[in-house]
């Protein structure tokens, strides 16, 4: 069951047993991003503009994966503004 909480700050925020919906929502997408490295063990090619290496699939997938944060984690701020 969704509980709606009123916050200090004065916005209402969706709980389910407890927990904010925003931390489920995300240990959800960690644990797919896991399944998905773990199903993608293979070794590939990776070619960069000028030099290509060999690597397993999930080291490729998991540094995009870590870009993606640090990029989206960086550009959050600038939401309000």
């Amino acid at each position: 069951m969704t509980k709606i909480s009123d916050g200090s700050s004065g916005t209402k925020r969706s709980e389910i047993g407890g927990i904010p919906t925003r931390y489920i929502g995300i240990g959800v997408i960690v644990v797919l991003a896991v399944w998905f490295l773990f199903a993608n063990l293979d070794k590939v090619q990776i070619q960069f503009w000028v030099f290509t290496v060999s690597a397993p699939l999930w080291i490729a997938l998991l540094g995009t994966l870590i870009a993606g944060a640090a990029l989206g984690w960086l550009l959050k701020g600038r939401r309000g503004r």
